[in-house]
């Protein structure tokens, strides 16, 4: 610790000290700090002889500060005055209502957070923590309020919300896809880079072999093969021109909104095996997290809206 901060007086003589001084009065600086005028007295003599200096003159029936302590009031007031505003900050942001949400890496990045700006537009007293990760977290051990679940429709739990289906298809930049002809072609595949998105999960629909045996291009061979294990820096690689990606629906409904990617044919893939779903955690019956819920449920509908145009 810094030596000069070790000679600072103690903050209960130093509220005691201001509050005389303000006051001019013992007596009611007592009654403000809900202390004793013999108490107050002692902070006020524990303070002069700590500073070797009288900060009040003793006169008949009034107290009168000496220049001494009318530079200390003047310090001690700014100094009280600055720290019960950095304490009551502190306590209303502990008093402002939070939802935590939980999600995967790629659906937080690509759907959700570029979304929250227009909820904080009608909830601005209303805090949202991202709790972005691809493990199935424990929604009541680490106090998740909502998560946003890509999981199976048969094992969806009670009360949860479908937000919207899994539709597949490839994906690229304007200049590619302006690049390429209606029907790909094994010559046309050799001047390409396929994104390749490497999941932990058994997600067929995400590779690209099925993809290319349905084009009848098994055997032909791409340029180049660049491999991700995080969905959103593929997707983030596909709007840079890198190469071709199998976007996903509703991750990339916003990127072909905003003209940053096209799909590169009319035929979409509904995958039945996979939905989002809402989860709502055991803590969550709060009117914000009904709130930030039924936004997020609006939210889905206008991503369904917007990829099935």
């Amino acid at each position: 610790m810094n030596e000069s901060l070790r000679k600072l007086p103690a903050l209960d003589p130093l509220k005691g000290f201001e509050a005389a001084a303000r006051h001019l009065s013992f007596t009611k600086a007592a009654a403000e700090l809900f202390l004793t005028q013999s108490a107050i007295s002692r902070q006020i003599q524990t303070l002069e002889e700590q500073l070797g200096v009288k900060l009040f003159r003793r006169e008949v029936r009034r107290l009168v500060l000496t220049p001494e302590g009318e530079v200390l009031q003047r310090a001690a007031t700014e100094l009280l005055m600055r720290l019960a505003e950095v304490c009551a900050g502190l306590r209303a942001a502990q008093r402002r209502p939070r939802v935590t949400v939980s999600a995967a890496v790629g659906v937080a990045a690509l759907w959700l957070v570029p979304r929250l700006a227009a909820f904080q537009a009608i909830e601005p007293d209303l805090d949202v923590l991202i709790s972005a990760d691809n493990r199935m977290v424990d929604m009541e051990r680490e106090g998740i309020d909502l998560a946003m679940r890509y999981i199976a429709p048969e094992v969806a739990p009670p009360g949860a919300t479908l937000l919207f289906d899994e539709v597949v298809f490839p994906v690229a930049s304007p200049a590619i896809v302006a690049g390429l002809p209606a029907t790909l072609r094994a010559e046309d595949l050799a001047q390409v880079t396929l994104l390749a998105f490497e999941s932990a999960h058994d997600t067929p629909w995400l590779f690209w072999e099925p993809w290319l045996l349905g084009l009848g291009l098994a055997a032909a061979k791409p340029k180049a093969v660049l491999r991700f294990n995080q969905y959103d820096q593929m997707i983030r690689a596909a709007e840079d021109g890198r190469g071709i990606a199998l976007g996903r629906g509703p991750l990339v409904a916003q990127a072909i909104a905003a003209g940053r990617l096209q799909a590169l044919t009319d035929a979409r893939q509904r995958i039945a095996a996979r939905a989002y779903f809402l989860l709502k955690g055991p803590q969550a019956a709060r009117p914000e997290v009904e709130r930030f819920a039924a936004w997020l449920v609006a939210e889905a509908k206008q991503t369904e809206l917007a990829a099935s145009a």
